[in-house]
Parts: C-alpha cells; structure tokens; sequence
C-alpha cells in the first residue's frame, strides 16, 4: 500500500520558518523523484520544489526560492521541505508527490498557515 504521509505543518508568524516532512512507504523511493506542491484557499495546486531521486538536482518555484530547502534521505525514505522567512503567502496545504515513469502518488496535505 502505497503512503505518503506529510506533517510538520502549522500555525507560524511571518518571518518564521518550518520545516515539512513526508514520510514515503510502499514504493521503492529511491526510483522516484519527489516534489512539494501547494494549494491555497480557491488557487489551483503549484509546484513549490522538486529532487531528484538521487538528490543531486533540485528547482524551486520563483516564490519560494532562497528562502526554501527541498531535501531527501533515501535511507529513511523521508523528504524534506525547509521553509525560512514565511510569508503570509505561503498559507496554503502542502503536499508530498512522487513520480515514476506513469506512477504519480500523492500525500493528504498538511496545512501551514502564516498569520501574525
């Protein structure tokens, strides 16, 4: 069974930082690259941040860049998402995504929220 299980998310004043996780199982993750996506209140999903399966290549949405880290650790089958210096705009659901060849899996989400 396939799983993709975010947390890390929260209730954070502008300037703060979290850090995302997503705990990947029932697929091989090394196979796979990983991204981060986000949704806010009625706005479509973006892509926030992607690696590579071996780490070595990440891109990040102009929004988030320099201010976000995206991360992976193959032996713990976990991805990362570092977020520094938060800005309201940043309030959204985020998601952990998987991809392979024709095979895309999703996580629930998890809610950050930037508000003073």
């Amino acid at each position: 069974q396939v799983q993709l299980v975010e947390s890390g998310g929260g209730l954070v004043q502008p300037g703060g930082s979290l850090r995302l996780s997503c705990a990947a199982s029932g697929f091989t993750f090394n196979n796979y690259a990983m991204a981060w996506y986000r949704q806010a209140l009625g706005k479509e999903r973006e892509l926030v941040a992607t690696i590579s399966w071996t780490g070595h290549s990440t891109n990040y949405a102009d929004s988030v860049k320099g201010r976000s880290t995206i991360s992976r650790d193959n032996f713990k089958n976990m991805v990362y998402l570092q977020m520094n210096n938060l800005k309201p705009e940043d309030t959204a659901v985020y998601y952990c995504n998987a991809v392979s060849g024709g095979y895309v899996y999703w996580g629930q989400g998890t809610q950050v929220t930037v508000s003073s």
